[in-house]
């Protein structure tokens, strides 16, 4: 088979056009036996233990593995089919065994013990040091010292993960892609926009049906939230969008969230710890449970006021403007953004011209060129998985090659919801040669029409930004191992990169490289600009509030004992008591469709989010200060932070990058939380 199966070949980029869905299997198969072979040849070496004959070989085994993994799941996400969801399932359970095989070699891990008992003796760089570390860590924080019975029940535990988390995904993508709301009378599409209309009209039309159509994607079901009049359609869709895999039938989550969560736990206790939080939050920057509970609470102490502040205003405009006795959580969207109109008279219509995507794109382009002298260039060399997908070779100010870059940007039935980035290939350096990142960027994003082009929201330009600030540490990377590379650092340090990118999109100075008008080519107006920045604390007490509540219901389900809790939707309620403004909807539960956390990276790490804003409003106030396209705060961030990925403390690089460590009262000034 291997001979020709194009992904066990030798290939420098994805070979897309090659690929069957057949050969992923095949060839994961093949890749993880000759992962196993590699890591045979350094467990059962004769030599003595040493850095480079160890943890070195260690670190560079199962490349091809990695290549093959990385684009299947890459494609699980953004371009799956019933297909390669049934290989997903038969897959992991492979890997996580594999997995397992590793942690729990004995003969392994008394190399890399031996090597890390003698550190203090050898001469290593500093990153060789985290190396080092990384590598004793990942076994002894997984199960290398235990006895064998019990390594058995936790390769036991991660199987039953690995397929769980599948399950999970593959359920919400079901649900999302099940539910259309189709609308036949004219009149309830009052309030819609011209170009929504028209998209849902396309969609509609795609699938031979009268009408107009509306999904739960993101494009599709935020807009409507916003602005359809009809609030009993409003209603419908928030139901079917905050019910997915909450519908006791054959797609329900219900089961898998307690499974997960009791699991979890069960692995953590196995391991010595006393919840899963305790474990994942041993190697983040925030290190406790306790920590994190008290830097949600101190936050909620002071949003939660105004909060409630906001809530009661727009509870009386909602009242005044319709007579809405009681604000629902399917008013909220719409009133808001009623509400903000006549406040700031800016509504995302009024934007959405200045923000076509592919200047976007180019101004967040021409920002990392301004800030770290990036190029980008399309090609049409590189083969895509999907036609829509972009390809863009990046070099540096003297030509030098810097990464291959993809973008994915609109919404398709084999696509999960959201935004991410990605990698295809880390960088690293390997017998004196470097070898430079494949980054990738999927978003769903707003599709061009037959009549417009692709308009971004202001949201959605945030998001683009967002999501790039993530690739430029992908590509920025400069460093030699793979594991400690780029985006590989601590979960609630991972958001500074590309939670800071987006205070460029309320920059004067940056909007007006990029805003145009699609069709006159006209600047955006700086009264537009200011409204921008003004209405940038809008509700924001609100929406402090709101990602706390999920960051709380994270640690809810992590930092406990969870084998009492069997009821998601109860133990949910209890855990948004303390957040709670909008009344409780019994038809919704979140957990259920809480990807970040029952399949993403994300377990007792949803505050990073907000523990990387305090990071990011701290370091942009010294971009602020110095100017935000100052070349001395830009090679400082580059060098301190984007290019040094994991290879120190997280905090150590702040400091280096920063001069001090960071400080909650840029955040909270930003925020309008407290007096500038």
């Amino acid at each position: 088979m291997s001979t020709n199966n194009p992904l066990l070949q030798d290939f420098k980029f994805a070979p897309f056009s090659k690929i069957e869905t057949e050969h992923f299997k095949p060839a994961i198969t093949e890749a993880i036996q000759l992962a196993k072979s590699e890591i045979e040849n350094i467990a059962s070496a004769e030599t003595e233990p040493t850095f480079e004959n160890t943890i070195e070989e260690l670190e560079f085994s199962g490349e091809k593995l990695d290549r093959v993994t990385s684009i299947f799941f890459n494609l699980n996400s953004a371009e799956t089919n019933a297909e390669i969801q049934k290989i997903a399932q038969e897959v992991s359970p492979l890997l996580s065994e594999f997995r397992n095989d590793i942690i729990l070699n004995e003969a392994l891990f008394k190399r890399v013990k031996a090597v890390y008992d003698q550190k203090d003796q050898l001469d290593l760089t500093t990153e060789q040091k985290t190396l080092l570390d990384k590598k004793y860590k990942a076994f002894s924080r997984n199960g290398a010292n235990l006895p064998k019975e019990k390594q058995e029940e936790l390769r036991e535990i991660d199987k039953q993960l690995s397929a769980l988390s599948l399950n999970f995904g593959e359920n919400v993508l079901a649900e999302t892609n099940k539910f259309e709301l189709q609308i036949t009378n004219e009149e309830d599409l009052d309030g819609l926009p011209e170009s929504f209309k028209e998209e849902a009209k396309a969609v509609a039309e795609s699938k031979d049906k009268e009408g107009w159509i509306f999904t739960l994607d993101y494009p599709s079901y935020i807009p409507f939230m916003k602005y359809a009049k009809n609030r009993e359609l409003r209603k419908k869709m928030a139901i079917a969008f905050g019910a997915k895999g909450f519908h006791g039938d054959e797609l329900d989550n219900q089961e898998n969230v307690l499974k997960i969560a009791k699991l979890r736990y069960q692995r953590a206790q196995l391991l010595g710890f006393e919840t899963h939080a305790h474990f994942v939050l041993q190697e983040r920057m925030a290190e406790t449970p306790e920590k994190v509970d008290s830097f949600l609470n101190e936050l909620l102490e002071k949003a939660k006021p105004a909060a409630e502040k906001e809530f009661a205003t727009l509870e009386e405009f909602a009242k005044e403007l319709d007579n809405i006795d009681r604000l629902e959580k399917w008013d909220s969207a719409y009133y808001s953004e009623k509400l903000k109109q006549k406040l700031f008279n800016l509504d995302d219509e009024k934007l959405k011209p200045y923000f076509k995507l592919e200047n976007v794109i180019d101004g967040v382009f021409t920002v990392a060129g301004k800030l770290y002298g990036l190029q980008f260039n399309e090609t049409s060399e590189v083969e895509k998985y999907h036609p829509d997908v972009k390809t863009y070779n990046v070099t540096d100010e003297n030509g030098k090659d810097v990464a291959l870059f993809y973008a994915d940007f609109h919404p398709r039935p084999g696509k999960r919801g959201g935004a991410w980035m990605t990698e295809y290939k880390s960088q690293y350096v390997k017998n004196e040669k470097e070898e430079r990142p494949h980054v990738s960027i999927v978003c769903n994003f707003t599709k061009p029409t037959k009549s417009e082009p692709s308009l971004l929201t202001f949201n959605e330009v945030t998001t683009l930004f967002h999501e790039f600030g993530h690739a430029l540490h992908g590509m920025l990377a400069n460093t030699v191992y793979p594991s400690l590379s780029g985006p590989n650092v601590y979960w609630d340090f991972v958001e500074l990169p590309s939670q800071v990118l987006e205070n460029w999109c309320y920059e004067k100075e940056a909007l007006q490289l990029f805003a145009k008008h699609y069709k006159t080519g006209e600047a955006i107006p700086m009264e537009l600009v200011e409204k921008i920045k003004e209405s940038s604390n809008f509700q924001e007490g609100m929406q402090t509030v709101r990602q706390l509540s999920f960051g709380m219901l994270d640690l809810s389900w992590h930092a406990i004992d969870p084998t009492e809790v069997n009821d998601v939707k109860a133990h949910e309620n209890k855990a948004f008591e303390p957040t709670k403004l909008y009344p409780d909807v019994p038809e919704n539960c979140m957990s259920t469709a809480f990807s970040h956390i029952f399949q993403g990276g994300y377990s007792a790490g949803y505050y990073s989010y907000k523990w990387a804003e305090v990071l990011d409003a701290d370091a942009f106030e010294y971009f602020s200060e110095k100017g935000i396209f100052s070349k001395e705060v830009a090679d400082k961030f580059k060098n301190n932070i984007l290019s040094m990925g994991g290879t120190e403390h997280p905090m150590t690089l702040y400091k280096r990058f920063r001069g001090k460590e960071p400080q909650p009262e840029a955040l909270l000034k930003r925020a309008g939380l407290i007096e500038k």
